[in-house]
């Protein structure tokens, strides 16, 4: 048992190794395949992540009916990765042919992908809950108590490597976008001769009027180095 503690440590080591230093979607990708590898008894996983009004997509998965799983979800509202993200920490099916907490989804998983049992794992931060680390196995019973610590380890850090990379992503984009606006108040300035004050003005009745945000406004003068010749470049 030791060693398999010790074994289970270095797994999990190397694979938060490598689960670092690239962009989100790199490391929901390793995050699905590093599952696979290491947690007995799983065919396939995917991640699921809570996007607009509480709808689950599926951004990373081993096979295609991990995704189409997840769609079938959020139609039936209903299914393991779904009480995974919203009510439960883990949620385990031994047998999906048997399952009565999903009485329309379970049956049509097992019958049409073949999948008999599964194992999800809530992820979640101090901050936040992300979504959920989701395990499948075409044979029933295919998880037992050691798969599901080992997942439960497993998925803390998947949740911190995803958070971070999705934190990390933000800011660039953030930076980025300030950098545009930046260049497009520089223009206003230069070509109409005006106080940093007055061109933000400028820059932020033109959204208002365009109804678009105020970075595409910016990005536009930026790509074409004019302000259409119909809108008001007056700071007043």
């Amino acid at each position: 048992m030791a060693s398999d503690r010790a074994d289970l440590a270095q797994r999990l080591s190397n694979a938060a190794r490598e689960l670092q230093g690239v962009g989100p979607q790199e490391t929901m990708d390793d995050a699905v395949r590093l599952a696979v590898n290491n947690v007995h008894g799983a065919d396939a996983a995917g991640l699921s992540l809570v996007r607009r009004r509480r709808r689950v997509e599926s951004p990373a998965f081993t096979e295609d009916y991990v995704k189409r799983s997840d769609e079938l979800q959020n139609d039936l509202n209903e299914g393991p990765c779904l009480d995974a993200i919203f009510r439960e920490k883990l949620v385990h099916a031994p047998d999906l042919t048997t399952e009565g907490r999903w009485p329309r989804w379970a049956p049509r998983i097992a019958e049409d992908f073949g999948v008999r049992s599964m194992m999800c794992f809530q992820l979640f931060t101090n901050e936040d809950t992300v979504g959920a680390l989701n395990l499948y196995a075409t044979t029933p019973d295919a998880f037992d108590a050691v798969d599901r610590d080992d997942g439960l380890a497993f998925a803390a850090h998947v949740a911190v490597a995803v958070a971070a990379a999705q934190k990390i992503e933000q800011l660039d984009t953030a930076v980025a976008r300030r950098t545009v606006i930046g260049k497009a108040l520089g223009i206003l300035m230069e070509r109409y001769d005006f106080s940093d004050d007055a061109a933000f003005a400028v820059l932020s009745r033109l959204s208002s009027q365009s109804n678009r945000r105020l970075f595409e406004v910016a990005e536009e003068i930026v790509r074409t180095r004019r302000v259409g010749a119909s809108e008001e470049t007056s700071p007043a």
